[in-house]
């Protein structure tokens, strides 16, 4: 029964089913109460559980949203059910920080993960677009350098309470989520305050987190393969998440075609490109996009848990300093467009470089 199950997630049919059931679920948590066109963000949950903890003063996005803990727990159960649970880890745990740290900067500075990306454009926010473009360039960019013999080193078996340090973290989370303790912030307006029952968005995690370590579901590798291989399995799955997103968010009245004062998004295009050029760039040279990450964590990858890391404090810095992206607003029947300020615009530009030394810096060989 393992070996059928194995195989199945592995068939082409395995990815499709794990994408649309994440784009089902996705387009439901919008509908059960999470904010429009944000059913799933990885980077924007993030940033909501640092508020939670207090890393960060922004008022509306505080609120320690299940569905994080959910991803690692799940994921940690399907490799428990699988026997691949590995408690592993690698080289360069400062760089892994920092790439999550600017991988975040990017995401935010868009205003959403890949994942949200496809989401946003299978609810008609034609912004999405320009951030998925910017996506592919910086995916493509850090490729280039894999191809140039970059490298964080190898991965190495570890002692086993190494694996479990952020699935049992994770599990604190929750607990904290559940139990609802004083010094744990939460919004009273904005998006922090808009979210689904806390159980549902549980389950939600949870099924996430286990088809998603079965089937290795992964919008970076999926350009990736593409690019290098031209390997077309996991851009499938991602196909099926938009398709399905779309046909639900029609079903359920939410689809809003536009481009202006769009559901927690802006049209300051360059800055949507540039920032997820970033997010780009640092997942793929990070080996796998937010979510990716999680699942890995969950599965005993302690490289991926320091990502991760680096995600939650880069969401404190992008909002302790102003460097986040800000929707759209129509003021008195005036449209105002958003994205970061200036300072965020120089951490945009600061994160790019810093990636770009890096990929020339960690080459294992130097004659390609």
């Amino acid at each position: 029964m393992r070996d059928a199950l194995t195989r199945f997630f592995a068939s082409r049919g395995g990815i499709i089913l794990a994408g649309g059931i994440i784009g089902l679920v996705a387009a439901l948590l919008q509908k059960l109460g999470n904010p429009p066109n944000m059913g799933i963000c990885v980077a924007c949950f993030g940033r909501d559980i640092a508020g939670a903890l207090g890393l960060h003063r922004a008022a509306v996005v505080q609120y320690l949203r299940p569905e994080i803990p959910g991803f690692v727990l799940g994921s940690c159960l399907a490799a428990l059910l699988f026997r691949e649970f590995r408690a592993r880890t690698g080289s360069a745990p400062v760089v892994r920080y920092f790439l999550g740290v600017f991988a975040m900067i990017g995401a935010l500075a868009f205003l959403g993960c890949p994942w949200r990306a496809l989401l946003r454009l299978a609810g008609g926010d034609l912004n999405a677009i320009v951030g998925l473009l910017g996506l592919g360039v910086g995916i493509s960019v850090g490729v280039a350098f894999l191809k140039r013999g970059y490298s964080l080193g190898r991965t190495h078996p570890a002692r086993t309470a190494v694996g479990w340090i952020l699935p049992v973290t994770m599990l604190g989370l929750l607990i904290m989520a559940a139990a609802r303790p004083s010094y744990l912030l939460a919004s009273v307006k904005g998006p922090g305050a808009m979210h689904a029952p806390l159980l549902l968005s549980l389950l939600a995690g949870l099924l996430i987190g286990f088809l998603a370590q079965r089937t290795r579901f992964c919008t970076m590798g999926s350009i990736r393969d593409v690019i290098l291989a031209r390997d077309v399995h996991l851009i499938t799955g991602v196909a099926a998440l938009v398709v399905v997103a779309f046909v639900v968010n029609l079903v359920l009245g939410a689809f809003r075609i536009g481009i202006t004062a769009t559901p927690v998004g802006h049209s300051a295009h360059v800055w949507n490109f540039l920032g997820m050029a970033l997010a780009g760039l640092a997942f793929a040279l990070a080996g796998g996009c937010p979510g990716r990450q999680f699942f890995l964590a969950g599965e005993g990858d302690a490289d991926a848990g320091v990502f991760v890391i680096g995600l939650i404090t880069g969401a404190a810095f992008a909002h302790n300093f102003g460097l986040a992206g800000k929707p759209d607003q129509i003021i008195e029947g005036v449209l105002h467009v958003g994205g970061p300020a200036w300072n965020g615009q120089i951490a945009v530009l600061l994160g790019i470089t810093f990636c770009l030394v890096l990929g020339f810096a960690m080459r294992e060989r130097w004659d390609a």
